[in-house]
């Protein structure tokens, strides 16, 4: 569509977004707009970068996932105060 479009409608249509927003609004939008644009830009970086440093964590962290966190028993959901370990019975057979 926009290949469709001939200079002259171009600038006819640079000419409507003027009158529309003003001479001042517009650099105050293009810096919000490249200020948006670079937060995003950081913020997909951050997660690349989380992900990067949590993929060989994971993979080191196989000794501690075998063997679990002890495991409590609350009287409410939320109640901490009367939490208490619960011991567990270890069934192997021989």
């Amino acid at each position: 569509m926009i290949g469709n479009l001939k200079p002259l409608e171009i600038v006819l249509i640079i000419v409507v977004i003027l009158l529309l927003f003003g001479a001042k609004k517009l650099p105050e939008m293009a810096r919000s707009l490249g200020k948006s644009a670079r937060i995003l830009k950081s913020e997909a970086k951050a997660m690349k970068k989380d992900d990067a440093e949590s993929a060989p964590a994971s993979t080191t962290d196989s000794a501690a996932q075998q063997q679990p966190a002890p495991r409590t028993i609350q009287a409410a959901p939320g109640d901490v105060s009367s939490a208490r370990p619960v011991a567990e019975q270890n069934t192997t057979k021989s």
